[in-house]
């Protein structure tokens, strides 16, 4: 017999001890941990603030395109989307709905860009304590507030 530990060969177990490998996947699924819902957190303003950047981004460049695509295809369809036409159809509305679809428009515009601005200042390392970023949210909200207003009733 030959002892070389390279040309012994092993016995190898061809059927599994456990009867269905689902049920262990299954149990391993109940003890991991389960990360808890926002609703438990305190809402703050860093934590909406990001959010709210987010929606505004996405909202402000989704509108963009969606307009863009609307003026491509205007002339294929009919419709009238050129400068004077828009002009015209926003001159024929009340002036409480100038304002506040001047408002809806402005609002998350001056909110994305203020909040821009913010984030610009801290990737210059400022401003960046937790006491600073709550001011500075708050700041933001407020001028965001105060500007969105202003162009609402310009």
């Amino acid at each position: 017999m030959n002892e070389n530990p390279e040309s012994t060969t092993r016995q190898a177990a061809t059927t599994s001890n456990t009867s269905d490998p689902t049920k262990i996947l299954a149990q391993q699924r109940l003890n991991r941990p389960v990360s808890p819902h926002l609703s438990i957190y305190r809402p703050q303003i860093t934590w909406i603030g990001s959010s709210f950047h987010r929606i505004t981004g996405f909202a402000l460049s989704g509108s963009l395109y969606l307009y863009a695509t609307a003026y491509l295809a205007s002339p294929l369809l009919g419709w009238h989307l050129e400068s004077a036409s828009v002009a015209a159809a926003f001159a024929a509305l009340p002036i409480v709905a100038k304002v506040l679809l001047k408002g809806f428009m402005a609002l998350p515009f001056t909110y994305h860009c203020f909040n821009g601005v913010r984030h610009l200042v801290w990737d210059l390392g400022r401003g960046i304590t937790n006491q600073q970023v709550i001011k500075s949210g708050w700041t933001v909200v407020g001028l965001s507030v105060l500007s969105a207003l202003a162009l609402a009733f310009l």
